[in-house]
């Protein structure tokens, strides 16, 4: 069995890495960028607001890598032509680019960052047109300009600190080699020296040789820095409050193994007993009325349900039973132990019966399927002929071999616990994981939403070798050896 345990561990790191890949692409490639609006807009604002904005959006940017390209960075090949023809669509002189193309082409030229320094040089050096050129040395020293160390990854070290007070020189150094289109030809060409001397003095971090190309291709990328953070078990911090997911993470979590472990318990002591009782009295009219409930429960969607809950129960239109929302009342400073644990029950009684009637309807389904399997097996007709009593027959022999489907269900267990219930905790208005999980999704907040995917992806791996292992412990014909 060790040897068996081993190879599923190793076979889960492929796995989890392909999970971990196609979340990532899907979430970067969806609709929607994450802080878009500290990038300003149009209305009544200055060109200097709106430009001061699109810096701040660019810095937000650079800090999560969300400048860099997703999964291949061929940004090392950039040539003047195309850098020529991104400004001519951002400054659209003839009127012939939508305002959709300009405002991808500025995008474009802020997320090349250094790769398209050169080019700028060369435009800012030999280009005819005046405010092509002016352009040019307005974002030459945005994208020149080196990043900091360690912004949100808790305490610097001496040689971060070192490296930022550095890079922050160098940056305001060159932050005022800048000319508008109005400038007179001694201006510009001063600030045209001083950018040909500067990428002289540092032409070193354009010599591309073939290993730094293969290594910008694969590393200099959204996926790979975010999975160099991973193995570090470092989930990154959120885009919106600047703070560790991990920490956020595992405050939300007490709140959804509340919830979710109640309501898993319930279902497994009610389900499974309910499931042998039926397939027991297969076919009677007690069982035939208890399986149209069942499914009657089953096809009912826990949004509907807890809607309907919270209107008849909890607002006085009938009855004003259970409080409307929240985990626990407001006040809770004096409340005793006991007391406060009741207050916490009353609260989830709801939301309980909204996660749990419906798993418990298919579980009991399941629980009855597998032992009727089961029950017609010889060896139980044996266990029967030796004049075994039929709740021994029932309980020791056949639900034990019965359970396998049972079994493996609960290798969703994990996940479920951690991951929380969206809808219920929306409803209800549960600060657990699936409520934060909602609320990342509508702020694009992809660290937060990584972190519980990833979370839950890996648990749930982790459930489907439990559920395996657990197979030999019912099954004694089952061996891993």
């Amino acid at each position: 069995m060790f040897t068996y345990i081993i190879k599923r561990i190793l076979l889960m790191i492929p796995t989890f890495f392909a999970i971990s890949l196609m979340i990532f692409v899907i979430l970067n490639f969806a609709p929607g960028t994450p802080g878009a609006s500290l990038a300003g807009g149009e209305g009544s604002q200055s060109a200097e607001d709106s430009v001061g904005q699109r810096e701040s959006y660019q810095i937000f940017k650079e800090q999560f890598n969300l400048d860099k390209p997703v999964l291949f960075n061929t940004r090392f090949q950039l040539d003047t032509a195309t850098v020529r023809a991104a400004i001519g669509d951002v400054l659209n002189a003839d009127r012939s680019v939508s305002i959709s193309r300009q405002i991808e082409a500025q995008v474009e030229i802020e997320d090349w960052g250094n790769y398209a320094v050169p080019a700028l040089v060369e435009i800012l050096g030999s280009d005819d047109v005046v405010e092509v050129r002016s352009y040019a040395s307005r974002r030459l020293p945005l994208n020149a300009k080196r990043r900091l160390r360690n912004l949100y990854g808790g305490r610097s070290s001496p040689e971060d600190r070192a490296h930022n007070k550095t890079v922050l020189s160098e940056n305001r150094q060159i932050s005022t080699l800048t000319f508008p289109p109005t400038a007179s030809k001694q201006e510009q060409a001063e600030v045209t020296l001083a950018w040909q001397t500067w990428i002289k003095k540092n032409s070193d971090r354009w010599d591309y040789t073939g290993t730094k190309k293969l290594v910008i291709l694969a590393t200099d990328t959204r996926f790979f820095k975010y999975w160099m953070n991973l193995a570090r078990l470092d989930f990154g911090v959120s885009h919106v409050d600047k703070r560790p997911v991990l920490k956020k993470v595992f405050k939300k979590l007490r709140y959804s193994l509340s919830l979710s472990f109640t309501a898993v318990l319930l279902i497994y002591f009610v389900s499974v007993p309910l499931g042998i009782w039926s397939s027991v009295n297969q076919n009677t009219t007690s069982d035939r009325s208890l399986t149209v409930v069942l499914f009657m429960l089953y096809s009912l969607p826990s949004f509907f349900t807890g809607v309907v809950l919270l209107n008849f129960l909890t607002r006085g239109a009938p009855f004003k039973v259970f409080p409307t929302s929240g985990f626990e009342s407001l006040d809770t400073s004096g409340m005793t132990t006991l007391d406060y644990l009741g207050d916490v029950l009353w609260h989830l009684v709801l939301p309980i019966i909204c996660l749990s009637y419906a798993g418990l309807a298919a579980l009991s389904r399941y629980a009855r399927t597998g032992l009727l399997d089961v029950i017609r097996a010889d060896y139980i007709r044996t266990a029967r002929a030796k004049g075994l009593p039929e709740f021994v027959v029932i309980i020791k022999h056949a639900a034990r071999n019965g359970m396998i489907p049972i079994l493996t269900l609960l290798a969703t267990l994990l996940p479920t616990l951690v991951g929380g219930s969206v809808v219920i905790e929306v409803i209800f208005g549960i600060p657990g994981m699936g409520l934060y999980v909602w609320e990342s999704i509508l702020l694009r907040d992809y660290n937060a939403i990584m972190a519980v995917l990833l979370i839950a992806s890996g648990l749930t791996l982790v459930g489907l070798l439990l559920s395996d292992l657990s197979y030999a412990l019912v099954d004694p014909r089952i061996t891993f050896d």
